[in-house]
């Protein structure tokens, strides 16, 4: 393994006998090193169960892998093409980062986000678990499982560089830590993991997409250890956080996506003692054979058991979902003290008439941010005048515009009644837990009366 610096114009893999070459629909011609890859994220669907809205949406965790590996490559490619010989960066460096986009999502469980936000707190209460640290333990199975020669240090680097750990004491990196920004930042969010899933999101989706990554990487300057933009391109990184959040509010957390992973959620729970899916999350072995196939095991078993769980996808595949009552965005001055709103919180707001059960009701709890909370992420990203120049600094966004907004996350609650004839009770009881809670009806509008008075659909 090299030692030295590379040069400016030093090519990373000198035998292109050995890379793979891919065509990717969003980054075009990719070039990969590696010869042992997880097959199991093809089938893993990079949006979970948004195809049910937007069927374009079909792509897996293993295409976007592969394009932050490729951005991955090209940023640092970028930054050693120009300050190669001034931070000393060496061929263990490139290959550390690419392999960090490569492998940053291996530990994903099936269907997104909605197993590790959604499933997993139900089953086991308190859950911390994450899919970085399950990512970590996934790498060190990939490496055993098939007998990969490769660095301590490297893969201990790798590990590092998933889990953000700029920021931490505990990251064994004392120099050129602008490394570890490169696929996860910890710092400020600007990393090559949004620059991918925004664009192929946005392109799957049918959406178009304004914002184009290339202009920061090949803007990017390392500045005291720390990647920085040139200070004409704010607007840019802003950018970067505003379409995340709009593909967040528009896509992600559309309500009937919402609805349906409220349903598949359910569906799992009840799976869960069949399968023994909890019991597999701490042990790559058993968890690598879970992932989104897991709903079609369930559809075909004849297990009776497994019933109910059979019964909810049924309804999913014929469009009979969990019924969107109405939502409300929680006011500003009440987000920092907000408390999640719980089924409970609804049936114990009914006030007569029919009597609802906590089993009624279903409720979608969705925090939409610039990815910092309630802080504004811009306010961490540092920038420069010119090339060449050693001083870094921020820029306050009333430098820039006064159109920029001044809250940084929503909270929004969405009610759902799991029967359709149900829908005028739990829209009642809904009206009377926002007067409760905030003492006001929030909602934008009611519950349409149509919606309402809507019958269980026969088949």
């Amino acid at each position: 393994m090299a030692t030295r610096p590379l040069s400016p114009t030093e090519d990373y893999t000198r035998d292109r006998k050995l890379l793979k070459h891919l065509r990717d629909n969003v980054h075009g011609n990719i070039f990969l090193e590696p010869d042992n890859l997880d097959q199991r994220l093809r089938d893993l669907k990079q949006l979970g169960l948004t195809h049910m809205v937007y069927p374009g949406a079909v792509h897996s965790r293993f295409e976007h892998s592969l394009g932050v590996y490729w951005l991955a490559g090209k940023s640092i490619d970028i930054i050693t093409k120009y300050q190669g010989h001034e931070l000393a960066i060496e061929r263990f460096d490139v290959l550390t980062v690419k392999l960090a986009g490569l492998l940053h999502d291996v530990g994903h469980g099936p269907f997104s986000h909605a197993f590790e936000r959604g499933f997993l707190p139900l089953v086991l209460n308190g859950s911390t678990w994450s899919h970085e640290e399950m990512s970590v333990k996934m790498i060190d199975h990939i490496v055993d499982k098939h007998n990969i020669e490769i660095d301590d240090e490297l893969i201990k680097k790798v590990k590092e560089m998933i889990t953000s750990c700029s920021q931490s004491d505990q990251c064994s990196q004392k120099e050129n830590k602008f490394l570890y920004d490169i696929v996860a930042n910890g710092r400020n969010g600007v990393d090559v993991d949004k620059f991918d899933y925004i664009v192929r999101d946005s392109r799957a989706c049918g959406l178009g997409c304004s914002f184009q990554p290339e202009r920061l990487m090949e803007t990017m300057q390392v500045v005291e250890d720390e990647i920085c933009y040139p200070a004409k391109d704010y607007l840019t990184t802003y950018k970067l956080f505003a379409i995340r959040a709009d593909l967040h509010r528009t896509v992600y957390a559309h309500a009937k996506v919402k609805a349906v992973e409220l349903m598949v959620i359910d569906a799992l729970v009840k799976a869960n003692p069949h399968f023994h899916i909890t019991s597999a999350i701490h042990q790559p072995s058993d968890f690598w054979k879970f992932d989104d196939s897991i709903l079609k095991r369930i559809e075909y078993s004849d297990e009776p058991e497994l019933q109910e769980s059979r019964d909810l996808l049924l309804r999913i595949r014929r469009r009979d979902l969990y019924q969107y009552c109405n939502e409300i965005s929680v006011p500003k001055e009440r987000l920092h003290h907000f408390p999640k709103v719980t089924p409970q919180d609804i049936v114990c707001s009914q006030t007569g008439g029919t009597t609802l059960k906590e089993e009624d009701v279903a409720v979608s709890n969705v925090k939409i941010d610039l990815t910092r909370g309630r802080e504004n992420p811009l306010e961490r990203i540092k920038f420069f005048k010119e090339y060449g120049s050693n001083e870094k600094f921020p820029i306050p966004d009333d430098r820039i515009s006064h159109l920029l907004p001044t809250s940084y996350e929503d909270f929004i609650v969405r009610v759902y009644s799991k029967k359709p004839e149900l829908v005028e009770a739990v829209s009642a009881a809904f009206e009377n837990y926002q007067q409760r809670m905030l003492g006001m009806n929030a909602q934008v509008h009611n519950t349409p009366n149509k919606k309402k008075h809507q019958k269980k659909l026969a088949y």
